[in-house]
């Protein structure tokens, strides 16, 4: 992997703490980075880290998951298939704005005179919090304090407490607002419009995309119900306030298209304090009128002024109580390394808590990124670490993708395929991949799925999932991989031509080795699972067959693509070539190779690159890590060797796959090395792109990196194993699972590990080796064998 050099956050401006991130002054340098960092969601809405008063800012979003506007794609040169329709996440109306005057004066973070300046989002509490003390330049000292929530317990509602005291008599105005950002611009400073220049980054619009469509006004509630224009989805916004205050003051409301305000003018005195609660929430749908949606919005309101800004405080600090007795991890490392793994798993929580009925957006909701749109990244990255502390989400994730069945269906009808194909990257379940070399060609996605579902059957025990959607799932994806490939007539093997695997700098080749190891996985289990339910679900087999016209014979045609199945080998360098002739092309001149012309997709043609050696992301590696009881140590040695130093790290899906394997194979400094990557992806810009959102499937991958890396655990049907390696710069490591019924503690020191059950039924694992069995209040300990050097 290309060395990046990476800069932690500054100490001075960033302190490191275990529980929070801190903002001890404002800088403007650091401004992008940090709207990412303190961004906000539970899941379903996500409001960046802007200040309370709108300004500056470099990319203002709010998001709703799922709530998308279409375009049609224009393609230089058409071509049967292609993706027709673009679907992007619409930036919503910002209701975080609470513009602040004195003595007519605007409060604005780049000029004023700060006395005091504190930051901070609590990961216990689920609180950004902030405290400001601004000289006025009129000289009267002004006394800031705001706390922001998106609520993880109620899905549609965020709040803010806003409370302003001047040290004298003086004029006050507090501007709340309800802003479309998303057609006030046409594009941002960046761009967002202009002409292409970064893929990644999201698309902009032209024409107008929010079209109001009812409108309410009452008291100091406004709310607005819009339809997009082209993919005709309904969203409804509202804001409510409650203001406490000594001082006399008046309100005055206001609406336009693109602008809800309720403006409050205060004659303040001295040391009396202004308080306004404001309460905002989003409903949106596919299907109800405009009128509904607000209707919905004016309920979650009415429930929130009820309640008040407190009870949400309280119940968020409930639910993050729960969240984090199942998912955190503790380290003895540097203070900045605990801090950025906490961080990391809270980015999680955030992405998915309340992402019922969607998926998860490559950037969750902190960045309009990729479109908002959902990719493989949720099945391999994410999901695993769900499964093993909130699996209530990952039987979610794994129902969404359920529900694209039809459309994964219809496309690969249009690909002259039998069975189904999921979308590359999508939100409404259509393909919306223009780039089909890189996009719709990794049908890898189809093994992807099919391995979360077995990877949580693993781990969970649970096969009413595959009963209820797994199997119809596992059905047309084995036909799919059935009908792609073929049987040759001179060997036997059964291949796989035209895809693309996970390393998006080679397209389009012939058995590529990840996509054929993992379609075996896929042919297998799907081939199991319908057995196991004809035997054990009589019922639920009768509905499958209903449902997808299974005949029996399909299954042993399953098989034999499986054990016939062509995995490339070479026989010189003991090695899975990552395709059929990968080993055949000129390797990169990676010494001649600037380290700002990277990433190499920024800088070179794609057919520059696709005729080297190059790699952007693991891809033989991933399939080690991925299903690593089909190789031994040294295969896995090996092909790490060969593959590392081709490696980029163009993509932040890389290091923590790199990681988990160098580890196993005992390269702890090289494990360290990817794991810091992975672990400071977003918090030290490692890509160089934060300000675009948070890069959730490293955060994910982080978990992976700890658990599979150095806490060593492995899953291979159904079976826990542990063999930890804990690096020698940490003290210990300690963490958390559930496995079937059970919850299992896991604390790692340097002469011993310890395996405790929390609760639920006892539990059989495998430490080092050897089998045990863990029982209700009989923690056991295992000696630590000796370090062995690299």
């Amino acid at each position: 992997m290309i060395p990046r050099k990476f800069e932690l956050l500054p100490e001075h401006l960033y302190p490191s703490q275990e529980w929070a991130i801190v903002e001890t002054a404002f800088s403007q340098p650091w401004m992008g980075n940090a709207e990412t960092i303190f961004a906000l969601s539970n899941g379903f809405i996500g409001v960046r880290g802007l200040p309370e008063e709108g300004r500056p800012t470099i990319e203002s979003a709010s998001f709703c998951n799922g709530f998308h506007e279409t375009w049609p794609i224009v393609h230089a040169e058409e071509a049967y298939g292609f993706a027709r329709t673009g679907q992007t996440m619409v930036n919503v109306p910002d209701a975080t704005l609470l513009k602040l005057y004195v003595d007519d004066e605007p409060f604005f973070l780049p000029t004023a005179r700060m006395v005091e300046y504190h930051r901070e989002l609590d990961f216990r509490t689920g609180v950004l919090s902030r405290t400001i003390h601004w000289a006025a330049p009129s000289g009267k000292q002004v006394y800031i304090t705001s706390r922001r929530l998106v609520s993880l317990e109620y899905r549609h509602l965020a709040a803010i407490s806003y409370e302003v005291t001047v040290d004298t008599d003086a004029p006050v105005v507090i501007s709340s607002q309800l802003l479309n950002r998303q057609d006030s611009f046409a594009s941002d400073e960046r761009g967002n419009g202009g002409p292409l220049s970064d893929p990644r980054r999201s698309k902009g619009f032209t024409q107008r995309v929010l079209n109001a469509r009812h409108h309410l006004e009452r008291d100091l509630r406004v709310c607005t119900g819009y339809r997009t224009t082209n993919s005709g989805m309904v969203l409804g916004a509202g804001m409510d306030h409650i203001m406490e205050t000594d001082n006399p003051w008046q309100m005055q409301r206001s609406w336009s298209e693109d602008l809800g305000k309720v403006v409050f003018t205060v004659d303040a005195r001295p040391n009396v304090p202004i308080n306004i609660t404001k309460f905002f929430t989003y409903h949106t749908s596919r299907t109800v009128p405009a009128v509904e949606v607000v209707d919905r919005a004016c309920r979650t309101l009415d429930r929130a002024m009820r309640d008040g800004y407190q009870h949400l405080e309280e119940r968020q600090r409930s639910f993050l109580g729960e969240f984090w007795s199942h998912a955190d991890v503790q380290v003895d490392a540097e203070p900045q390394v605990q801090q950025a793994i906490r961080w990391n798993i809270f980015q999680l929580c955030q992405a998915s808590a309340r992402a019922e009925t969607t998926g998860i957006p490559a950037k969750g909701l902190t960045g309009q990124a990729y479109e908002g749109h959902y990719f493989w990244d949720t099945e391999i990255y994410v999901t695993p670490f769900l499964t093993y502390t909130d699996p209530r989400v990952s039987r979610n994730l794994l129902r969404f993708r359920h529900s694209m069945l039809g459309h994964a269906r219809d496309r690969a009808r249009e690909l002259s395929e039998s069975g189904a194909l999921f979308p590359w990257r999508t939100i409404n379940g259509e393909e919306a991949s223009s780039y089909y070399a890189a996009g719709t060609a990794q049908y890898h996605i189809n093994a992807d799925i099919a391995y979360a579902i077995k990877n949580y059957l693993d781990a969970r025990g649970d096969f009413d999932l595959v009963a209820e959607v797994g199997a119809e799932i596992l059905v047309e994806t084995a036909r799919l991989w059935c009908d792609l490939g073929f049987f040759s007539p001179e060997t036997g093997d059964f291949h796989i031509h035209g895809v693309t695997g996970p390393d998006e700098y080679t397209t389009v080749v012939n058995d590529n080795t990840f996509t054929n190891l993992m379609a075996r996985r896929n042919l297998r289990f799907a081939a199991a699972m319908v057995r196991r339910l004809r035997e054990e679900r009589p019922e639920a087999y009768a509905h499958l067959v209903h449902e997808t016209g299974l005949i029996e014979t399909e299954w042993a045609e399953w098989d034999l693509a499986a054990d016939a199945m062509y995995i490339p080998f070479d026989m010189e360098r003991g090695i899975l070539p990552q395709d059929d002739n990968f080993l055949e092309k000129e390797r990169w001149d990676f010494a001649g190779t600037p380290i700002d012309r990277y990433p190499l997709l920024l800088h070179f043609h794609p057919l520059v690159i696709y005729r080297h050696q190059v790699i952007k992301q693991a891809d033989v590696v991933l399939a080690m890590v991925l299903l690593g009881d089909e190789f031994t140590l040294e295969d896995k040695r090996r092909n790490f060797d060969y593959y590392d130093p081709l490696t980029t790290g163009d993509s932040s899906l890389s290091a923590c796959v790199q990681s988990i394997l160098a580890a196993e194979i005992g390269y702890e400094e090289k494990a360290l090395e990817y794991f810091q990557y992975a672990l400071f992806m977003d918090l030290a810009n490692v890509a160089g792109n934060v300000v675009d959102g948070a890069h959730i499937a490293s955060t994910g991958g982080v978990w992976m990196a700890i658990t599979y890396g150095f806490g060593g655990m492995r899953n291979y049907n159904g079976a826990l194993s542990f063999d930890p390696r804990l690096p020698s710069t940490w003290g210990s490591l300690s963490f958390r699972i559930r496995y079937h019924e059970s919850r299992i503690e896991v604390t790692l020191e340097r002469e011993c590990y310890r395996f405790e059950l929390i609760e639920g039924d006892p539990a059989d694992i495998t430490v080092c080796g050897t089998p045990l069995k863990l029982l209700p209040g009989k923690p056991l300990e295992v000696a630590a064998p000796e370090a062995k050097p690299e």
